[in-house]
């Protein structure tokens, strides 16, 4: 049972006040993830700062769902998956490939589909990914900008998909549709 309190900008501890209305601003309201991180106002700017910046990789909407999802279903995180369902939906992303990835589904594309193995070998491996795996990612167009660039991802969820476990964060009502 968690007893982690889901605060927003009153009971907020003071570094993390500008941080929730940070988070106000770009979606409307403040997600109950980050109500849970505003406890640790660094752990809240840390994930803001990394989403910020995968946000800003090379990797298409499609790419960057490719990535979030393939880690959020690999660490079974309750939360993250239909929100970033919702997120997916918002980007314009296809519902093919975020139900494909949801059900652990073929991929429209061969090289999407070496996105999800690489981000997968990258988390079940803890970064020890096989010269195979490596080249496949390489010759499907991608390069070391975009190994780089998972890392980010990799970083950003787990640091979500940790906190979402450890602290039973619930599902916001904005995402409650994309819960199956």
């Amino acid at each position: 049972m968690s007893d982690f309190k889901i605060h927003d900008i009153e009971s907020a501890p003071e570094d993390s006040k500008s941080l929730l209305q940070n988070s106000i601003d770009a979606f409307g309201s403040i997600p109950n993830l980050h109500g849970v991180m505003a406890e640790a106002p660094t752990a809240l700017k840390s994930y803001q700062v990394l989403h910020e910046q995968f946000l800003n990789t090379s990797f298409s909407a499609e790419e960057k769902t490719v990535v979030w999802q393939a880690i959020n279903v690999e660490h079974g995180c309750h939360y993250c998956v239909p929100a970033h369902s919702a997120i997916a939906k918002s980007m314009k992303v296809d519902d093919q490939i975020n139900e494909a990835l949801r059900n652990k589904e073929p991929l429209p594309s061969e090289k999407l589909e070496v996105l999800r193995d690489t981000t997968l070998a990258i988390v079940r491996d803890r970064g020890v990914v096989s010269d195979e795996v490596l080249q496949r990612f390489y010759d499907a167009g991608y390069g070391h900008q975009q190994l780089l660039e998972i890392i980010v991802g990799v970083a950003q969820k787990v640091m979500s998909n940790y906190i979402n476990h450890f602290a039973d964060t619930p599902v916001d009502k904005q995402f409650q549709s994309f819960v199956k």
